[in-house]
């Protein structure tokens, strides 16, 4: 049985990119059993729009700061100006019409870019400077597309169902917002729906792993979990991109408990010296990818032999 995942997000939302940890935890632990759908909420067209709400880049760059303690890295360095989110959105839709095998890696680089460096992510060139760490994706394509009238349709259609949360468990719990007119799903918002029956409960906002257990297990006690890897270079080779210190730590971490990030850089660190892992700086962190040579890469981790297909996140 599967259960369909709506993922209501947009790359400029420090509570979305915070979120990261508990998703890499989903996506591990049940897999392919998850099917997951990325809906762009579109959260600014103009970046006067933040600037009317007092936004500055002084102020989000000190903003970041706060997050910190949640896990993910982030940088510091005030950006030029105050960037609206509606391009780098489209540049998501853009990926998820030409290139879908790449979407997730394309909204992943776009946080990356918004959270761990200066760039101005409304601005073209900063934008094709952000997506150029996604190897193989067709850049030129993908943003030659972001003006062309299928990807704004897709684009609106997406912008819609996320105002649609007017009446919502989403809206009962405070988590919703109403920035723009319709009372919106905010970000990170997950819908799980049972395919069965067509049953869904929500998640809205940002939630803690164990919110999304407890819907989980309440929505179906049939799926089948993974469990936690003892060794972080499996967490790595189960994706098909890089992972930060927290996500994996996260991943390895039994019954929903606090995870240990200081503990598995360690681990991670001698993986390196080992020459099974690659570490890239990111932020005041680090991302970290299983290494083209790895031993484990190249003989796969064999999830299957557990009883549970790898994650395919998208």
């Amino acid at each position: 049985m599967t259960v369909h995942v709506t993922h209501f997000s947009d790359p400029g939302c420090p509570w979305a990119y915070s979120a990261s940890p508990a998703h890499a935890v989903l996506h591990w632990r049940f897999g392919d059993q998850l099917d997951w759908r990325l809906v762009m909420i579109g959260l600014t067209e103009q970046a006067d729009q933040y600037v009317r709400r007092g936004y500055t880049p002084g102020g989000s760059a000190r903003g970041y700061l706060r997050f910190r303690r949640r896990g993910m890295p982030f940088a510091t360095q005030p950006r030029a100006r105050v960037s609206a989110t509606g391009l780098a959105c489209r540049a998501i839709v853009a990926t998820r019409l030409l290139e879908p095998e790449y979407e997730v890696e394309v909204f992943r680089a776009l946080q990356f870019g918004w959270f761990t460096t200066p760039l101005v992510l409304d601005d073209p060139d900063d934008l094709r400077e952000a997506l150029q760490r996604v190897v193989g994706l067709d850049l030129d394509a993908v943003l030659g597309a972001v003006g062309s009238p299928e990807v704004e349709a897709a684009y609106q259609a997406g912008r819609a169902e996320a105002r649609a949360a007017a009446g919502s468990p989403t809206e009962a719990q405070g988590k919703s917002a109403q920035s723009d007119g319709p009372v919106r799903y905010t970000a990170p918002s997950l819908i799980f729906e049972r395919s069965s029956d067509g049953s869904r409960l929500e998640a809205g906002g940002f939630q803690p792993i164990e919110a999304y257990d407890v819907l989980l297990a309440n929505l179906d006690p049939g799926l089948v979990r993974m469990p936690p890897p003892e060794d972080p270079l499996d967490a790595l080779v189960a994706f098909d991109y890089g992972l930060t210190t927290y996500e994996v730590a996260a991943i390895m971490t039994p019954n929903n408990g606090t995870p240990e990030p200081d503990v598995v850089e360690a681990a991670l660190i001698d993986l390196v010296v080992d020459g099974e892992v690659i570490r890239e700086p990111l932020g005041d962190g680090a991302l970290w990818l299983a290494g083209p040579y790895s031993r484990r890469r190249q003989n796969g981790l064999d999830r299957t032999a557990l009883g549970h297909a790898p994650p395919t996140p998208r």
